[in-house]
């Protein structure tokens, strides 16, 4: 029971991953990237902060279920 929800739980993160990375607006910065000079006079808008925000969630909740189901922690 416990490992089937893990593994909809991975699934679900998975696609919810791909679908918050797509939604990320490109940053083609260049080689101004290397040195941060790129963010210097720019700001982020409050929506790509909370697509930022839920996007490091998601990923979370992804490796951590990877490494539940990789290690064998739950059976």
């Amino acid at each position: 029971m416990l490992l089937s929800l893990i593994w909809i739980l991975q699934v679900v993160s998975s696609v919810l991953l791909i679908v918050l990375i797509l939604l990320h607006s490109p940053k083609g910065d260049g080689i101004a990237a290397i040195g941060g000079a790129s963010q210097m006079f720019s700001s982020q808008k409050s929506a790509e902060k909370g697509l930022n925000k839920l996007t490091g969630i998601i990923a979370g909740i992804f490796i951590v279920c990877t490494f539940l189901l990789g290690f064998g922690i739950i059976k």
